[in-house]
């Protein structure tokens, strides 16, 4: 009986199969899908699922991708057809995933012990495993090679020993040389045993004569992402990123994208909030970037990253951009007076989970009530995942706009600063600003803040609808006391206001003084400083190793304690 039950099943199942193949090898794929996923009956259907594969790959070689591969060999451990694992697992470490990544890994990792444990006792496991790392082997080589390639430069030029002539020749400091390639995956050391990588897409002629823009692309969900040493074209360039590209190649910037993770990101964690900084250093050692057209855009957790820099970090950056954002520094005080400093333009929607519309206007407002260069652009009717949406591209035609347009002033007259963590005691011209949080707090030093009271969720009983909900919260958190500076300067005269802030230090550049005649500070109206500032060569030299910034340049530092 069991037998005459089976050959009906075998039956019907060819029959089935025989219908489907004259479709073609989608209609195959899709079937077994199809039954792969019917949970209720999963187990029991394997065996027709790897049939349906079978067929399909024989019928249709060309057709197969290196994804149907994959799954093939897994299903084919499972029911035991283990010469069928072993054929097609040795011609899958040769390929690469949709998304350009090397496949050799799925029997070098971890994970394959659990995964293809029935065939780790078959001699040819062993076979397998060292023509896997044969393959990885010369992926690596490679990678070196073109890294290799990447950060080349010229002979270095002799230095002077005097001041004025070394400031003329940093200034000038030009080594760069083409570049083979249009894309490239750089490995990024997060510590000594963790490593990333971020992805550089260079305009199509790209030509080291001339100094370009760079936008980094902060992505979003870093919750759920994870590390990657090497990255490719498709998983940044296309999809949700495809006007980022479009653009960038237009207008002829530099698009660099960061992988972060849980614990290494822009957002939840300062363990990872170095990345885009010191990348930004290492890529102007190997590309002629301009220092004063350097940009930082994201999208969710991305964009709440590019906030952040902007809050805690925005020296080196000419202007941030966030689609979907939520303006907050999750990890301490979000003071919002720090954006007087430089831009943010913020692409917003009204079905928005993420951060409701309300609480973007009034920030907004307040934003513009201090004078600050921050713009909110409703799009309406879209959701938090706005660019998915083809509509979405007149964000990135203004994105784009501003963006040419825009340029670091990195001399500014006038700045204002505060902070609760001294690691991110710097903001252009002062830097090591040293806290005291113990001290009385001046009268015009308070924190800006507002509720929010209103949120959108989604309906638990309605998936796709979103429902307003009334809540009460602070917009900010301020879990730690800060110290705050005000500062201005003209005619070689700078007047400082401080708050809960015990040291610091004014950077000088002769695009700032007049190196000749003595400079006076004055800090809570008290003189601090009179007396002519030198060019330093040691600094000099320390400094532009450690930056990489011909237009920011410092010729010597002033300390102020008190």
């Amino acid at each position: 009986m069991k037998l005459l039950r089976n050959s009906i099943v075998l039956l019907c199942l060819l029959t089935c199969v025989g219908s489907l193949s004259a479709q073609g090898y989608k209609a195959l794929m899709a079937e077994a899908q199809k039954r792969t996923n019917d949970t209720n009956t999963a187990s029991a259907k394997e065996k027709e699922v790897f049939e349906l594969y079978r067929l399909a790959f024989s019928a249709y070689p060309d057709s197969i991708t290196p994804d149907d591969r994959y799954s093939f060999t897994r299903l084919a451990t499972t029911v035991g057809e283990y010469d069928h694992a072993f054929k097609h697992l040795t011609l899958l470490i040769h390929e690469k995933d949709n998304y350009g990544l090397p496949f050799w890994d799925v029997v070098t990792d971890n994970s394959s012990k659990e995964i293809y444990a029935p065939l780790q006792s078959d001699p040819r496991w062993g076979k397998l495993v060292q023509e896997a790392e044969k393959v990885r082997t010369v992926f690596y080589t490679r990678l070196n090679e073109t890294e290799k390639e990447f950060f080349a430069v010229a002979d270095e030029l002799s230095m002077s020993s005097d001041g004025k002539t070394l400031y003329r020749q940093l200034r000038n400091h030009h080594v760069y040389l083409p570049k083979k390639q249009q894309n490239y995956s750089i490995r990024f050391a997060l510590n000594d045993s963790i490593r990333t990588s971020y992805f550089v897409h260079l305009p199509k002629e790209y030509n080291p004569q001339k100094a370009y823009p760079v936008l980094f692309f902060l992505h979003g969900a870093v919750r759920y992402n994870s590390l990657l040493e090497y990255q490719t074209p498709e998983i940044n360039l296309y999809d949700w990123n495809r006007f980022y590209t479009k653009y960038a190649d237009k207008h002829q910037v530099i698009l660099v994208f960061p992988r972060g993770n849980r614990q290494y990101n822009w957002m939840l964690s300062d363990d990872g909030f170095f990345m885009v900084p010191d990348i930004v250093r290492q890529l102007k050692k190997a590309l002629n970037i301009d220092d004063n057209k350097i940009f930082v855009s994201g999208h969710s957790n991305g964009a709440t990253g590019a906030f952040s820099y902007l809050m805690k970090q925005p020296t080196l950056f000419a202007g941030f951009y966030g689609f979907n954002t939520h303006p907050k520094v999750y990890t301490g005080g979000t003071f919002i007076e720090n954006a007087l400093n430089r831009s943010f333009v913020n692409f917003s929607t009204d079905m928005d989970y993420y951060y409701p519309p309300q609480a973007n206007d009034t920030l907004n407002v307040l934003m513009k009530a201090m004078g600050a260069e921050y713009s909110d652009h409703r799009f309406n009717g879209f959701p938090h995942w706005f660019p998915k949406f083809d509509e979405s591209e007149p964000a990135y035609v203004a994105l784009f706009a501003d963006l040419a347009k825009r340029t670091r002033q990195p001399f500014p007259a006038k700045l204002t600063w505060e902070c609760d963590d001294e690691r991110y005691g710097v903001i252009d011209w002062l830097s090591d600003i040293r806290l005291d949080t113990l001290a009385t707090r001046a009268d015009w030093h308070k924190n800006t803040n507002f509720r929010i009271r209103k949120w959108l969720e989604y309906d638990k009983t309605e998936e796709d609808k979103l429902i307003s909900k009334d809540t009460d919260i602070p917009a900010f958190a301020f879990p730690r006391r800060s110290g705050k500076i005000t500062a201005t300067y003209q005619d070689n005269v700078f007047r400082l206001y401080t708050s809960c802030v015990k040291a610091f230090r004014i950077n000088i550049s002769p695009e700032m003084i007049d190196m000749d005649k003595k400079v006076k500070v004055y800090v809570n109206d008290k003189l601090a400083f009179h007396d002519k500032v030198k060019y330093d060569v040691p600094y000099m030299l320390k400094q532009f190793r450690k930056e990489y910034d011909k237009q920011q340049l410092w010729v010597n530092q002033i300390l102020i304690t008190f």
